[in-house]
């Protein structure tokens, strides 16, 4: 009878600690409610660095809309202090004669170090104090071995190519490196003038296009060259004056005239505020562009540029005055 009568007994809802779990359950709910109706989401295609979304006269290649490249074939480089991973464009004549870092790779080895890699951490590692926020603008960057070398460091960089299959291996190189907070990179040949430009390259060997028929042939003469034109622009055109560049580095096949003629802003900073300057100076690339290394010389002796020394086909200069 005793538990008949609790059976028959009302229950009491509303009790103060009912009363009490549902209020809060209730102010919780709407806080998230009204949480998530006023927070963005995130835009995937939107880089994460507010100081890389500047307002420049070309947009920056976009990597998320770029259909991928395939096969992939990427490995980390060896022996640097700030290792990363790059993706080949170029494979070599498979099965014949494959690429070297293929080679490397399939003997559990690391791709072979860039030399253009290294001087790049070593430039950048004495320049660390000097701008935390400096950039590093990489001309002809091809697949990204100078570009993720700075990268890696925590340098904001600013890469320039044309061509789109060395492009969406860049892409590439920014999701193995997760780096795309730091990196914008342009389909676009830098130069002295606005415009399109006819640009060579060669298949089967995506490091030796050029501006130049000749340049891009130079050293694979059998392999065959497709003309196509793309976008030109002035470095001076992209680049702020606000904007500190610690480092330029251009290496595009003989036109490195060109682009030190549309970098002439940036090139006649102050002193301690130019760039430190690499530029490959390859005096049969040059003359096929109808340019000499004499000619290179004497421009950046206007500018300011008295120091150069030679590093191989590449020459380091720093202004002086």
């Amino acid at each position: 009878m005793a538990n008949a009568w609790k059976r028959n007994q009302s229950t009491k809802i509303l009790t103060p600690k009912n009363l009490l779990l549902f209020v809060s359950t209730s102010l919780l709910l709407l806080a998230f409610l009204y949480l998530s109706s006023t927070q963005t989401p995130p835009n995937p295609k939107s880089p994460h660095n507010k100081d890389l979304i500047v307002d420049r006269p070309i947009k920056p290649f976009d990597c998320f809309n770029s259909p991928q490249a395939h096969p992939v074939f990427a490995n980390i480089v060896e022996g640097l202090k700030f290792p990363f991973i790059y993706s080949l464009s170029d494979y070599g004549n498979l099965p014949e004669k494959p690429h070297k870092n293929i080679v490397r790779t399939l003997k559990g080895k690391p791709f072979r170090r860039p030399d253009i890699s290294a001087a790049v951490q070593e430039l950048l590692e004495t320049m660390r104090g000097k701008n935390r926020d400096g950039i590093f603008v990489d001309v002809g960057a091809n697949v990204g071995m100078a570009s993720f070398a700075a990268a890696v460091m925590g340098f904001k960089v600013l890469a320039f190519e044309p061509v789109f299959e060395n492009l969406q291996r860049i892409c590439e190189g920014i999701y193995f490196n997760r780096v795309g907070e730091l990196v914008q990179v342009f389909e676009a040949a830098a130069s002295d003038r606005n415009g399109n430009i006819t640009f060579h390259k060669l298949v089967g060997r995506l490091d030796n296009s050029a501006v130049s028929a000749t340049g891009a042939k130079m050293a694979f003469k059998s392999n065959e060259e497709i003309a196509l034109q793309v976008k030109s622009i002035p470095l001076d055109e992209v680049i702020r004056e606000s904007e500190p560049v610690l480092l330029l580095k251009i290496d595009v096949q003989g036109w490195e005239y060109h682009v030190l003629k549309g970098a002439s802003k940036l090139l006649s900073r102050k002193k301690s505020e130019a760039p430190y300057l690499i530029y490959e100076e390859d005096e049969r690339l040059l003359q096929a562009s109808n340019t000499t290394a004499k000619d290179i010389r004497e421009f950046l002796r206007s500018m300011g540029y008295h120091q150069c020394t030679q590093h191989g086909t590449d020459a380091h200069c720093t202004k002086t005055d």
